[in-house]
């Protein structure tokens, strides 16, 4: 292909890097428009579900994934306030062989690393750093990007991976701000040796009271532990001092278990993000342009799915874009219909299960505990048969397309 026959995609991250390596392994060129210097990810850990080892099956990078990922034994929910468990699930043997695959922690900056390793390996892949998007032009025939060093590219066709702030979603949709809900996060990574005792060091644990939580794993095969401290407060959207911080967070987890306030101690202040989402829509493309990941259906954190989705969409996209070849508008509309109705339950489930992991006082907190800590191993595993049985859309798409 020659250069204008690309595919351009705005942002570098899980949801564009993926695209772009689904799309060169089946020949299609490519280029990756970030606007950072380089190409990378903020610091940070992630969880990613069982649902996304197809996903990495269809993009090669299976095997480079699982050296750098590590695999919990459980996931545990406390009582905040007591420290006592109101659900642990054990993410081990039995977990893997009813759902295929295991659940796995792992530091962003390695997965980014494995999906930018494998794009720089594969032929048709170009990458611009220091390029954000800014705008385009879709001329029918094809695409012209603006970037705001005041360049242009020409392609065939634009991936908008540019994340919850999308400048191609708003220009595709006129849409502006997500839905912020009033919620921070704080994001703390430190050596495994800095961990506070009566911290368990080898599952997910979660800690929820009202109007806070605190997640935290080993990382790095366990030499490193990520913290990540969430709360409401009225400051969500603004720029802070650290004894603001301080403050914030004395007044937030005042009453809460011993081993709480010990992850509070370590808590870093250089990372702050509020905590959104958006409305779920039908649409995310207009002729040449399409949306994916975050830019398409950011979701809360409360099911762990926001580079999964991402993930499914870039592999889902790039064999539906291959099996059109030529005619992007319709891999689009097949592209919705794949992934719309399964993207919204992520959100509105998303939704529905903050509201749980966050009682509001303790008669709820209490009904809401009795409620998880009567549930069976197995009545858990099916209520997440949905998201995590065997979703591998190139499997079944040219039967869904003929």
């Amino acid at each position: 292909m020659s250069a204008p026959d690309r595919i351009l995609i705005a942002g570098g991250g899980v949801g564009g890097l993926s695209a772009a390596l689904a799309l060169a392994r089946k020949g299609w060129s490519v280029r990756v428009f970030e606007q950072a210097r380089e190409f990378g990810a903020i610091g940070y850990g992630i969880q990613l579900g069982p649902n996304a080892f197809h996903m990495f099956e269809h993009l090669g990078v299976l095997d480079a994934v699982m050296e750098v990922a590590d695999l919990p034994v459980a996931t545990q929910w406390h009582d905040a306030y007591t420290g006592e468990p109101v659900l642990r699930l054990d993410t081990g043997p039995g977990f893997r062989t009813r759902f295929g695959h295991p659940y796995i922690i792992i530091h962003r900056v390695d997965l980014h690393n494995v999906l930018l390793n494998a794009c720089r390996n594969q032929d048709g892949i170009e990458f611009a750093p220091s390029s954000a998007v800014t705008r385009f032009d879709d001329h029918g025939d094809g695409v012209v990007v603006h970037t705001a060093d005041g360049g242009l590219s020409e392609g065939i066709a634009l991936i908008g991976a540019d994340g919850l702030r999308s400048r191609v979603r708003a220009q595709l949709l006129g849409e502006q701000e997500p839905n912020f809900i009033g919620w921070v996060a704080h994001r703390t990574i430190v050596p495994i040796d800095q961990v506070p005792a009566g911290v368990p060091r080898d599952i997910v644990g979660f800690w929820g009271g009202e109007g806070f939580h605190i997640v935290h794993y080993p990382l790095r095969h366990g030499t490193l532990f990520n913290v990540v401290t969430v709360f409401r407060t009225p400051t969500f959207m603004q720029k802070v001092d650290a004894a603001t911080l301080r403050a914030e967070l004395a007044a937030t987890y005042a009453k809460v278990h011993p081993a709480m306030k010990a992850l509070i101690a370590i808590t870093d202040f250089e990372w702050r993000g509020a905590v959104a989402d958006r409305q779920p829509i039908r649409h995310w493309h207009n002729g040449n342009v399409v949306l994916l990941g975050d830019a398409a259906h950011p979701t809360l954190q409360s099911l762990a799915q926001g580079a999964c989705m991402a993930l499914e969409d870039g592999v889902c996209l790039a064999a539906l874009i291959d099996i059109f070849r030529g005619d992007f508008p319709m891999a689009y509309r097949h592209f919705e219909r794949e992934r719309v109705a399964r993207t919204a339950r992520v959100i509105f489930e998303s939704r529905f299960m903050w509201t749980v992991l966050h009682p509001e006082n303790a008669a709820e907190r209490d009904q809401v505990f009795r409620r998880f800590r009567a549930m069976k191993r197995d009545d858990v595993w099916d209520n997440m048969a949905w998201l995590y049985d065997g979703y591998d859309p190139p499997a079944a798409l040219d039967v869904r397309v003929a």
